[in-house]
C-alpha cells in the first residue's frame, strides 16, 4: 500500500512520524512523508521520501503574532490564538496536500495540523485516517485540554467543553473548508449526508501515545485506536558531537534544559543558568541564548541531538512539555520538570505530575532561578520521582507502538 503521511508542524511535531513511517515500511508499505520544507533534511536523513507543502513553523513562530502566542499560549485564549495563527495559511496548505497526494496514494495519514487533508483524500477517492500524538477526542474522563482547561471539571463538563471547543474550531475554519471543498470539486460540507461522512472520517484515527500514560477512555469512538508511541528514527551512521560526548564523560550526569522550537516564550536563559548553578548540578542547555550561560559546568547545545540517546545520559529533564519530548523523557526513565508554554503542553505537564515523575510544572511566567533550582533539587533528592519514572519507562519500553500502528493502519 502507498501511504502518504502528512506531518505538518515543527521538527518536534514531525519526528515521531519518522518512527511511524519506519514501522509501516517494515510492514511492507511504500511510505512518503509530506511536510513543511524545513523538515525535508530531517525526514530524508531517515530514509523516507519527502514531498514539501507550503508553510514554515519557523516563520509562523517568529512572526509578531507567533511571538505573542508563545508568550501567552496557555488557557482558552491561548488555544484560540494557536488556531488563528495557522488559519491564514490553511488554504495554501490544502492545495499543497492535494499536490502531494496527486502522484498516487492509497491512504493518507493526517497529523493534527493537516486535517484539511480529509477533504483532499475524499476528492482523490482514497481513505484517510487521523494520526495524532494527543488524546484529541472529547471524554468525560479527560480534562477538556483542547478548550485550554487542564484540570478535570467533572464528567459532563469535561466532555461538553471539549465538544464546544471542537465546534468553535469547525466554525473558525468554516470559510476555509467551504473554499477548499469547492476548489476540489466536492459538495458543501453542510449537506447532512456529507456532514455525517466527514464526521466519521474525523473520528477515525490511530493515536501515537502509550496507554500507560493516557489510558484509552471508554467513551471514545470505536474508530479511535491507541497504538503506543512512535519513536523517531536516528539518521544512519549518526554519532554524537565530540564536544557533547566529552562533556558527558567529564562528570556526573547533567540536567537537560530545552524548549524545542518554541523560542519566544519569555524564559530568561540567565535564570536557567543561575538555577542550575544554585542547584549544584551540571547542565546541557538547548535554548535561545544558551551560549551566554555556558561554562565548565554548562554546555550550550546547538543542533539536533536524538533524545533517545541524550536523555538516558541525564539526571533529569526540563522541557516545554510537547508530546514528542514528553514521550522521550518518559522513555528515558528520568524525572521531569515541565515548563508548559502552549497548546498541549499544560495537558502533558499535568499528566507527568499525576504519573509521579514530576513534582510540579513551572510555567514561564513563574520560572525564576530560585524556583527552578528548588524544583531540580526536589526531583533529584526525593527518590520517588526517579523510581516512578523508571517503572513507567519499563512499561513503555515493552510496547511496540509503530508495530501496533502498522497493524491498525494495514486494516484501515
Amino acid at each position: 500500500m502507498r501511504i502518504l503521511i502528512c506531518a505538518v508542524g515543527s521538527m518536534g511535531d514531525v519526528a515521531p512520524y519518522t518512527g511511524l513511517g519506519a514501522g509501516l515500511r517494515a510492514a511492507g508499505h511504500d511510505v512518503t512523508v509530506a511536510g513543511y520544507p524545513e523538515s525535508a533534511e530531517y525526514v530524508l536523513a531517515r530514509g523516507l521520501p519527502f514531498r514539501p507543502v507550503p508553510g514554515s513553523s519557523r516563520a509562523l513562530y517568529d512572526s509578531a503574532r507567533g511571538r505573542r502566542w508563545q508568550r501567552r499560549g496557555t488557557g482558552p485564549a491561548g488555544m484560540a490564538r494557536a488556531h488563528l495563527l495557522h488559519l491564514p495559511h490553511a488554504r495554501a496548505l490544502a492545495r499543497g496536500l492535494a499536490a502531494a497526494a496527486a502522484p498516487g496514494a492509497d491512504l493518507m495519514l493526517l497529523s493534527g495540523s493537516a486535517l484539511l487533508g480529509h477533504h483532499v483524500a475524499e476528492a482523490h477517492g482514497i481513505p484517510s485516517l487521523g494520526a495524532f500524538l494527543q488524546p484529541v477526542y472529547p471524554s468525560r474522563h479527560l480534562p477538556p485540554w483542547t478548550a485550554g482547561v487542564t484540570r478535570s471539571l467533572g464528567g459532563w463538563a469535561n466532555r461538553n467543553l471539549a465538544l464546544g471547543a471542537d465546534i468553535a474550531l469547525a466554525l473558525r475554519y468554516a470559510g476555509v473548508t467551504r473554499d477548499v471543498r469547492a476548489e476540489l470539486g466536492l459538495p458543501p460540507a453542510s449537506t447532512p449526508a456529507v456532514r455525517r461522512a466527514v464526521q466519521r472520517r474525523f473520528q477515525s484515527a490511530c493515536l501515537g501515545f502509550s496507554p500507560s500514560v493516557v489510558p484509552r477512555p471508554d467513551d471514545w469512538p470505536d474508530t479511535a485506536r491507541v497504538a503506543g508511541y512512535w519513536w523517531p528514527e536516528r539518521p544512519a551512521g549518526w554519532r554524537p558531537p565530540e564536544r557533547l560526548a566529552s562533556f558527558l564523560d567529564a562528570g556526573p550526569p547533567p540536567v537537560y534544559v530545552g524548549f524545542g522550537s518554541v523560542v519566544h516564550a519569555g524564559v530568561a536563559v540567565e535564570a536557567v543558568g543561575a538555577a542550575l548553578r544554585r542547584a549544584g548540578v551540571r547542565g546541557v542547555v538547548q535554548a535561545a541564548g544558551a551560549d551566554r550561560i555556558a561554562g565548565d559546568d554548562i554546555l550550550a547545545l546547538t543542533g539536533p541531538v536524538p533524545h533517545d540517546w541524550l536523555f538516558p545520559r541525564t539526571a533529569a529533564v526540563v522541557h516545554h512539555g510537547a508530546a514528542g519530548t514528553t514521550a522521550a523523557s518518559l522513555r528515558a526513565g528520568r524525572p521531569v520538570i515541565p515548563v508548559p508554554i502552549a497548546t498541549d503542553h499544560p495537558f502533558w505537564a499535568d499528566r507527568l505530575v499525576r504519573l509521579g515523575v514530576s513534582a510540579g510544572a513551572l510555567p514561564p511566567r513563574r520560572l525564576t532561578a530560585e524556583r527552578l533550582a528548588r524544583a531540580v533539587r526536589t526531583v533529584l533528592d526525593e527518590p520517588r520521582y526517579a523510581a516512578a519514572a523508571g517503572a513507567l519507562a519499563g512499561r513503555i519500553g515493552a510496547e511496540d507502538g509503530a508495530g501496533a500502528a502498522a497493524r491498525i493502519i494495514s486494516g484501515a
